[in-house]
Parts: structure tokens; sequence; C-alpha cells
């Protein structure tokens, strides 16, 4: 197998959009019974996955669970009536920035599936809502 050494961003198969992460709150908890919940910030989302911090490392290969908060803003502005306003989203930490210095970490996730066809869909318009800018 082979281990890419690279920069994470050189991977990114998907147009990502950057996020306020004072206002981007992002929920993660280890799949499995019992898992805490760690609350962190998201900085960058794109179809397939996210860039997030939190104040506890999680290794690269876990399954996760994540609930995104969907900006207020945002939610106004995709078609049709919701209530709601984040999402649940099956998926793996692939990436980790652990330099060994007590507070938040970077991570990266895949995203595999979304709780429901409905937070799926509402999560995707938001994408095409065209309200996010490309980052660099």
């Amino acid at each position: 197998m082979h281990e890419y050494t690279g920069n994470p961003s050189d991977r990114r198969a998907d147009t990502r959009f950057p996020l306020k992460p004072m206002y981007s709150g992002i929920e993660v908890k280890l799949t499995g019974e019992d898992q805490p919940v760690f609350e962190g910030h998201a900085y960058d989302i794109s179809r397939s996955g996210v860039n997030f911090e939190l104040d506890q490392a999680i290794q690269p290969g876990t399954p996760i669970c994540l609930k995104l908060t969907l900006p207020e803003w945002l939610l106004g502005l995709v078609d049709g009536d919701t209530d709601l306003t984040s999402v649940q989203i099956r998926g793996t930490v692939v990436w980790q920035d652990d330099d060994g210095v007590p507070g938040p970490v970077r991570m990266a996730a895949t995203f595999q599936s979304f709780n429901s066809v409905s937070e799926r869909d509402l999560f995707l318009e938001t994408l095409k809502s065209h309200r996010y800018a490309v980052a660099a």
C-alpha cells in the first residue's frame, strides 16, 4: 500500500468551501457504545469530507460520527422548507496534524454516509447554493 506523504490538500477530489470556524460547530463521536462526544469547529467542507479542529486528537483510520451544524444564514437560502439545522454523517478520520503541543488539533475526515436522505439532500443543497467561496 502506498502511503501519501505530500500535502493533504493535493488529494481532494471535490471543491472545498471555507467556513467561519467560530460559527461552524461540529460534534465528533467515536463509533460504539458509551463513547464521549468532542466539540470543535469545522474549517472547510466539501461533498466528500470536512477539515475540522478538536481539543482531542483522533487517529487516522478511526471511524467517527459527525454532527455538523449548518450556518443559519445559509439555511434560509436553500430551496424548500426544513426544520433541520444540522446533519449527521458517518465518516473516517484520514489526516491529523498533532504537533504534540497541548491545544486544538486539526484533522480531516471523509464522509461515508448520512443519517438520512433528507440530511444528505440538505447538505448538498447548501453547497450548491453558491454562498460559499471556494477555498484556496
